[in-house]
């Protein structure tokens, strides 16, 4: 039978960061589209094929003659932009919202610079693929999307191409390419060989990548030479320099193309956790955006404050270029996280200021009149919803308040709880108490401190008693295992099993990937309790702390339940110094017919209970007959559940890894080697577990992973006249709790509009209304199952809201394109 066609993609992939630095890879890009574009000089069919915006913008910022070679490139067809992205991400640790904005910049500046848009999907070189990208794609006008990972002896898929869909119905056409994305320097025979090993037989037309890669370099003359000569061989199908964009034109319009509706997964399962510093800090960066973003919104219509448009957009690029899959990964040198962790804290510090700037402009308009020995607080809720927090709150030095102190809501509301707790200063003077606020959606409210009495005020001495009991959630804390003995609602049963220890140290002899392997739990010991005890018994707060050991490190944890709180908070402090070993946090559950819910990018998603390491966010749940229990956290993504044993599921989090930076199978470790091993030292990071009845769905679980991600932010005030009241709310959503709107923004644009983006979170569709006082709108609107939408809000009050793609285009018209 004869093969079909060959189309072959020209292209250089260049890792920014991976054995070396970005410095390395911003001067290789250079390198190597400058050789590009002398190759089309030299051989009038040849067609060079790149992604990643961030390089075109590196270039247009350094070497302004280069680009414009680029740029007629483009304009001529020769040298083709896909991926739409601002690098090659890891598709499993960012955000949904990252994934939008690795849109929005990369194709609003494509349109802007170069005069396109990618239409063509591709991230050749990440360790995965989300469920939820067929729609964030399709939605940011990318049709079609070309992978590598998972490999054919990884996952088995219905074939080389395939209608890609997600949750909501939304497709892609993908393509699996065969073999590698780069090739050898010479001819490449061999290279196109093994391809077709791994391609099907038909006539259809096929697509095979070639170019030298990672470090840069792309086609080289040899290549291009090779192409030609094979194509006169008998042995070989035609082949021909192509695009992709032609591909998947010519591949699309065949008939029986299967459909996969889920995942791409597995490939180097040690990526979920490898390097937990630089995941926590993207998790951070995000969240403090999405927060700052909501709040200088705001600011900007009830105060004036300046746009800030432009200082988050480069905030989030930042992050961005910091989710690229070799560093987000953690698959990177050592010092290539000195440079993340300054991008990343560079980020973070622009979302702190912004924020700050926000919630002080709107809090001194705050009517607050003087009074005598009141310490005004004013709490801020970034999310579109009520929420009850326990607020903790450092008083200045030296203290504004001596003694005990009598908390009210407002100015003059009934008097409510306050408990003294440790200051983050060992010095005389300073003091942090804590207290049970109720934010109104989206705003704020004021509350008064004064002095009072014992009858509000409270130390929260400790006890011997290990019961954690608010009446809402009871949980004790076994003293000999320094874990739970049981954990329930206040009347509902113990959903905690018995007989599995909760810190489980894994031997970990696999590479940084941990290449050939999908479980990662092979025990081989568990810290032990060197001291259990209680450091809090108050009206607002409960601690029970344990302290364990194994080895050379050390493992703290502090249980911490709130009044009114559904959930039992854990405080997580870790000194890992072992090597090649892997902390497991493990958590046996006593539910029947269990069935274990992963949090996605913008969505969800039911996975086997294998022991299988799998990729998740904020939160994962275990539920069944009788009810469950939701883990989240605050910075983790790699998880594995053992459902063997029946009714007694048990979810492992997986804390840290500790293999040698960059150590890539097959290359073995020296016995008397030098090497540095990643995660030693210290670590923080939270957790809850949130027991209910019924499903994650009705416990509200989705929301409770957001408020542990943006905490509500308190601010001492002072008095001072003003229009705002003592509680004020700027965006309520009624009508369905199972609408989350993560995004509330100012438009690309700078046009007036605002941007509000939401997503349906339990498969069901939904209809809400939407207020948003501060803007003077109203609107009601509906979400399909599982559907991200985007609203435009333009300046005028009186036109209604507009549906636009994540772009912040229409949808329905040609791309915006122009310098």
């Amino acid at each position: 039978m004869t093969r079909g066609p060959l189309h072959m993609i020209g292209n250089a992939h260049i890792d920014a960061v991976w054995l070396w630095q970005w410095q390395e890879g911003y001067q290789e890009v250079r390198a190597t589209f400058r050789s590009a574009l002398d190759r089309m000089d030299e051989y009038p069919d040849y067609v060079f094929t790149a992604d990643s915006v961030a390089y075109f913008t590196w270039i247009a910022e350094h070497d302004p003659g280069l680009f414009e070679r680029i740029r007629k490139r483009v304009a001529e067809g020769r040298f083709e932009i896909v991926g739409g992205w601002w690098v090659e991400p890891d598709c499993n640790i960012p955000g949904g919202e990252a994934f939008v904005r690795h849109a929005l910049y990369s194709q609003r500046w494509l349109a802007e610079h170069l005069g396109v848009i990618a239409t063509v999907g591709c991230n050749v070189d990440p360790f995965g693929h989300n469920a939820t990208l067929p729609q964030l794609l399709s939605k940011a006008r990318l049709d079609s999307y070309a992978f590598l990972r998972p490999q054919a002896h990884e996952r088995e898929l219905p074939g080389q191409k395939f209608w890609w869909e997600s949750a909501d119905g939304s497709r892609v056409l993908a393509y699996r390419i065969p073999h590698e994305y780069c090739s050898p320097r010479g001819e490449i025979s061999g290279h196109v060989t093994k391809a077709l090993q791994q391609l099907p037989v038909t006539t259809e037309p096929l697509m095979v990548f070639y170019g030298v890669g990672n470090h840069g370099g792309g086609p080289t003359i040899e290549n291009i030479e090779s192409i030609q000569q094979l194509a006169r061989r008998d042995l070989f199908p035609e082949m021909f320099p192509s695009t992709m964009r032609r591909f998947f034109d010519e591949a699309r319009t065949f008939d029986g193309i299967p459909v996969h509706p889920t995942e791409l997964q597995p490939h180097a399962i040690g990526c979920y956790a490898a390097h937990s510093g630089v995941k926590r800090q993207n998790r951070l960066a995000e969240q403090a955006l999405l927060a700052a973003e909501k709040w200088t919104t705001i600011a900007a219509a009830v105060s004036g404050t300046p746009d800030a448009t432009a200082e988050l957009g480069h905030a989030w690029k930042q992050v961005l270029f910091n989710q690229f899959h070799d560093i987000a990964a953690g698959t990177a040198i050592e010092p290539a996280y000195d440079d993340a962790r300054d991008q990343l804290g560079e980020a973070k510090s622009i979302a702190a200021r912004l924020a700050n700037r926000s919630i002080q402009s709107i809090a001194r308009q705050i009517d607050i009149p003087a009074e005598t020995a009141m310490v005004p607080v004013a709490v801020f809720n970034p999310h579109a919803w009520p929420v009850t927090a326990t607020v903790e709150l450092e008083l200045g030095y030296p203290a504004p308040l001596r003694g005990d102190i009598a908390l009210s809501e407002g100015l003059d509301g009934p008097v409510i709880d306050v408990q003294e707790i440790r200051s983050a200063a060992t010095a005389n003077g300073r003091r942090r108490v804590a207290f049970t606020a109720k934010v109104p959606p989206l705003g704020y409210q004021l509350y008064s401190m004064r002095p009072g009495d014992a009858s509000s005020y409270h130390l929260g001495e400790p006890t011997g008693d290990l019961v954690l009991d608010n009446g809402v959630v009871r949980a004790e804390v076994d003293k000999k295992t320094g874990w739970l003995r049981s954990l329930g609602l206040a009347d509902g049963p113990n959903l905690v099993a018995s007989g599995v220890a909760h810190a489980q140290v894994i031997d970990d002899d696999t590479d940084t990937w941990s290449h050939g392997v999908r479980s990662l739990w092979n025990t081989t010991g568990a810290f032990e309790v060197t001291r259990v005890r209680r450091l809090a018994d108050g009206p607002v707060r409960q601690v029970v702390r344990v302290e364990s050991a194994y080895g050379q490190s050390k493992l703290v944890e502090e249980f911490v339940l709130d009044a009114e709180s559904d959930a039992v908070e854990v405080r997580v402090t870790v000194d890992w110094r072992e090597q090649l070993k892997a902390l497991k946090l493990c958590f046996p559950f006593a539910v029947k017919k269990s069935e274990a819910t992963h949090e996605i990018p913008y969505g969800h998603l039911v996975r086997e209970q294998n022991r299988e390491e799998v990729p998740s966010h904020a939160w994962v749940d275990i539920s069944g007959a009788g009810g469950g229990v939701a883990v989240l956290n605050d910075g983790k993504y790699s998880f594995a559940v053992d459902g063997s044993k029946a009714g007694k599921p048990v979810l492992a989090m997986t804390v840290v890894r500790s293999p040698v930076y960059a150590w890539h199978d097959p290359r073995r470790l020296d016995d008397d080697g030098v090497y540095e091993y990643l995660d030693q030292g210290l670590q923080r990071f939270t957790y809850r577990l949130q027991p209910h009845a019924g499903d994650w769905r009705t416990a509200g679980v989705v929301r409770r992973a957001a408020e542990l991600n943006q905490p509500v932010t308190p601010l001492i005030e002072c008095f001072h006249d003003g229009p705002l009241p003592v509680s004020q709310s700027y965006l309520t959503v009624s009508g369905s709790d199972d609408v989350v709107f993560s995004v509330l923004k100012r438009g690309e644009d700078d046009n007036g509009t605002v941007v509000l983006r939401g997503y349906e979170t339990s498969g069901r569709a939904a209809s809400v209304r939407v207020d948003l006082p501060f803007l003077g709108r109203s609107f009601e609107t509906a979400f399909g199952p599982h559907e991200v939408k985007t609203l435009q809000l333009p300046a005028s009050a009186e036109a209604a809201p507009v549906e636009a793609d994540l772009l912040e285009w229409d949808p329905a018209k040609p791309p915006p394109l122009g310098r």
